[in-house]
């Protein structure tokens, strides 16, 4: 386990996504039951480049709904006209946050995060149907980098969400 964090901490990101991304296929290939693979991809992510909070929100009823996470308590429904969350969704783009504070209508879920991503998650037809929502507890903390790979990711769970 120590091994796995200080090769977290000491590889650049772009080298992490492009070694986890082709794992995260394998470990989800065959298993059909979404909150399973999620939660694997949230542990996964979570674990090889230690963010502070990592998860999935999934749109029901016109709410975005807490799925698999990994990190402390986290916001249970987000309307899809709130925060980042709801912005990447609605407009079906990924949204980098370097200062959450500085974004117009951010939800304070944590006060530690201080910086945030999120990806659109599309099903296998193309479709929104939630977000993968990614918070550091540092400023400026998130990138192109992680967008791209974070955006690889969820294009590896769409075939899987239905």
């Amino acid at each position: 386990m120590a091994e796995s964090i200080a090769f977290s901490k000491a590889a650049d990101r772009a080298t992490i996504y492009s070694e986890i991304t082709p794992q995260i296929a394998s470990l989800i290939e065959g298993e059909t039951d979404l909150v399973a693979n999620l939660a694997n991809v949230a542990a996964v992510l979570k674990e090889a480049l230690g963010f502070f909070w990592v998860g999935f929100y999934l749109e029901k009823n016109g709410q975005l709904v807490l799925g698999p996470f990994q990190g402390p308590l986290a916001c249970t429904r987000i309307d899809l006209d709130s925060g980042v969350c709801g912005h990447a969704f609605s407009t079906r783009e990924t949204v980098i946050v370097p200062n959450v504070d500085e974004f117009p209508g951010h939800i304070a879920c944590s006060s530690a995060a201080r910086s945030e991503i999120v990806v659109p998650l599309r099903n296998a037809r193309g479709d929104v149907v939630g977000v993968l929502d990614v918070d550091s507890d540092r400023l400026d903390d998130l990138s192109a980098v992680d967008a791209a790979g974070l955006e690889a990711i969820a294009g590896v769970l769409a075939p899987a969400i239905r």
